[in-house]
């Protein structure tokens, strides 16, 4: 081929600065993009060899070497892959059939090329104008007969290729580096943006700098490979140690034998794993290996909780692992880390739109080599693709859970506190999620043991209740037996209140006594206490109506209290009201009384669950800028009359200790309720030590 000087088929001169500040925001992606171009240029050919149309050396070595030569400021990229002819040159390289940057940037901005230019030369090869002055192409192509070709440019319009002297099948392509760029001539920081976007390449990658002095190890004989240059022959003599006999002797005993070795020169090392773990099977990684996995590439010494193997084949072609890790919501970030592979090559370190939202802790790759990209490679475009891969890692996670939930039980129900909120806020963001979780979210009662909610329900609806004669009966067995009396015009009405109540705590110290008091009577409750439980339990209720949540204290529950009549109590209710209201100078307090089964009990704070989940709403979202205290809650101090307390009351409503004993019983009740507010706490601990002042005396 005669020499030829000719222009890039570019109708605007400003490409190249389009190129350089725009395409990629990291110049060092450049070195990605050539290691991907040679390692899809010897994909190509290792298809030729199996396709029947070339014929690969017995010695043949797929690899990728980088050579950094920081005297003369180059960096080299060599590939033993297909080459191109001068031809292939003149179609990939010279002819970027853009009208100008304009129409480049309109073209490329939100839509992935559409001839998929990555996988080839093309825009990926002019990235490494992003850091050299100079670029030089040398390449020999497979093709029988073919000419090796020189190609060079200076970054403009402007290129020179001729005739070449290459004379290795594959391409080699050199930078001479601006000023600004003469890092990546340094071996340590070309091997950190190698590492960072090659890692898990199908090919191995080899980095050396250039005119550096030779290493050496030493092998056994039998390690030896042809490939290896053998400095000098060792021989190594045995080594004896001594030993002493039981009957006192001594003898020389050999601990090492001879050995014969070799001296060689060091071995390359590749940079990569060809074979990454989320490319394999499942069944064929074991435990330890996950581990490793993560460690290596999240470099987080705490163990994951446990990990998500995705490997899907159609619709569209999804590999990866996912893992749940070990938070530490106080200190931590919640916020994971989903690295983006296409055909193991590294995208981007965090491509949230893969992740469904309430995912995003997670941690883990994902090789998906059907994503739409845009041109860098760099970003995902918005399309139905995303959603549909959303939604199958959505399903997996579901899934696995509840595999775990079924077959893991006591590993489940270990991970839980850790992963529960994230949970619980998929199910508020997604029905599907919450439809295939729905049975396998776990509830942790007041006695420190999980139960799912089916299993929850079955619980309280079938607790023993007492009859009309004081035997106890299955609930169930009342509602049957009701059924029949229940009149149609008000089985209506009547069927909401059947329904089943689970009780819940939200401050296992702050509700104690309402949890001693539910023990003693062999009742249950669950903990609530995350912030998003009071919307996750109000969205369990909108889905199903067979069901109801009630704080422990939102009410005085039957069980709880002796059976008595409204006419035995009213009278106490009455005088109790009026000495409290007066006490207290709230003329609107709401005041209750009834018999608890528990005498040590003198007071509780009830306030109605509607009311709790209102406030608990406003602070959550603050609303409109209201503080929830100022919302009105609907609270009863419930008081019992089978307390000795409670009865010196009734008994000295007019006595010189009444409004203290009155003010103390209502704090008391509030703290057991919710914690009080400064002015109210000193208040309370003034009238505590008053009253251990009157006790002493």
């Amino acid at each position: 081929m005669s020499e030829k000087h000719g222009n890039l088929s570019i109708t605007s001169e400003n490409i190249f600065p389009v190129i350089k500040k725009w395409l990629y925001s990291d110049h060092d992606i450049f070195i990605r993009e050539l290691v991907s171009n040679g390692c899809d240029a010897i994909t190509k050919l290792k298809k030729l060899d199996l396709m029947g149309e070339y014929e690969l050396p017995d010695d043949y070595k797929p690899k990728m070497e980088i050579i950094v030569n920081p005297e003369d400021k180059t960096m080299t990229f060599i590939d033993n892959g297909i080459g191109m002819t001068a031809e292939e040159v003149d179609e990939y390289i010279n002819q970027i059939a853009f009208s100008g940057a304009t129409d480049f940037l309109e073209k490329y901005k939100d839509k992935a090329n559409e001839d998929q230019i990555i996988g080839h030369f093309g825009l990926g090869f002019y990235s490494a104008f992003m850091v050299a002055d100079s670029v030089h192409i040398d390449s020999l192509s497979y093709e029988k007969g073919a000419s090796a070709v020189h190609w060079e440019c200076d970054g403009g319009t402007e290129f020179d290729m001729k005739d070449g002297i290459y004379d290795k099948v594959g391409t080699k392509i050199t930078l001479f580096l601006n000023e600004d760029s003469l890092e990546f001539a340094n071996e340590y920081r070309a091997r950190e943006v190698i590492e960072k976007y090659c890692s898990f390449m199908p090919t191995e990658i080899y980095l050396s700098k250039a005119n550096a002095e030779e290493e050496y190890e030493t092998i056994d004989v039998e390690d030896k490979r042809d490939t290896d240059t053998v400095i000098e022959e060792i021989h190594e003599e045995a080594k004896y140690e001594e030993k002493e006999n039981e009957d006192g002797t001594k003898e020389q005993v050999e601990v090492s034998p001879a050995k014969d070795k070799l001296k060689i020169v060091k071995r390359p090392v590749p940079l990569n794993n060809t074979n990454p773990l989320w490319a394999k099977h499942p069944n064929d990684c074991t435990e330890e290996e996950y581990k490793k996995f993560y460690r290596d590439v999240f470099m987080d010494y705490k163990e994951p909780l446990f990990w998500i193997h995705l490997n899907m084949d159609y619709p569209f072609n999804l590999k990866g692992i996912l893992y749940f890790p070990k938070i530490n919501t106080e200190y931590d970030s919640i916020e994971g880390t989903i690295k983006l592979y296409n055909n193991q090559v590294f995208v981007a370190d965090n491509i949230k739109e893969v992740i469904p939202e309430y995912l995003m802790l997670l941690k883990g790759v994902i090789d998906c080599p059907d994503l739409p990209l845009n041109v860098s490679r760099s970003a995902l475009q918005n399309d139905g693709f995303v959603k549909k891969i959303q939604d199958y890692i959505s399903k997996k996670v579901a899934d696995k859970l509840a595999g775990m939930c079924k077959t893991e039980k006591e590993s489940y129900e270990k991970y839980w506190d850790d992963i529960s909120p994230f949970i619980k806020f998929g199910c508020l963001k997604d029905d599907k999620f919450c439809d295939r979780m729905n049975d396998y979210i776990l509830f942790k009662d007041i006695n420190d043991k999980y139960i799912t909610l089916p299993d929850l329900l079955v619980k309280e609806e079938k607790a023993e209740v007492e009859d009309e004669d004081g035997n106890k009966v299955d609930a169930e067995v009342v509602d049957d037996e009701n059924a029949d009396a229940t009149d149609d015009s008000s089985a209506e009405g009547e069927e909401k209140d059947k329904r089943t109540t689970v009780y819940y705590v939200t401050d296992v110290e702050q509700q104690g006594q309402y949890i001693k008091m539910f023990k003693e009577q062999d009742m249950d409750a669950v903990i609530l206490d995350h912030n998003i439980d009071t919307s996750f339990i109000s969205q369990l209720e909108q889905r199903n109506e067979n069901y109801k949540f009630s704080r422990i204290d939102a009410d005085v529950t039957d069980s709880l209290v002796e059976e008595t009549s409204e006419d035995e109590l009213k009278d106490l209710n009455d005088s109790l009201s009026e000495i409290f209201k007066k006490a207290l100078s709230n003329e609107q307090l709401d005041v209750k009384v009834a018999k608890f089964k528990n005498k040590d009990v003198a007071s509780m704070m009830t306030v109605s669950e509607e009311s709790r989940r209102m406030q608990d709403m406003m602070r959550m979202y603050n609303m409109y800028g209201m503080d929830p205290s100022t919302f009105p809650t609907s609270s009863t101090l419930v008081l019992n009359v089978n307390n000795e307390l409670v009865q010196y009351i009734i008994d000295h409503k007019d006595g010189d200790n009444t409004d203290l004993f009155c003010k103390q019983l209502y704090d008391l009740a509030s703290i057991a309720n919710a914690p009080l507010n400064p002015e109210e706490m000193t208040e309370f601990i003034t009238r505590s030590n008053k009253i251990m002042m009157m006790l002493a005396k």
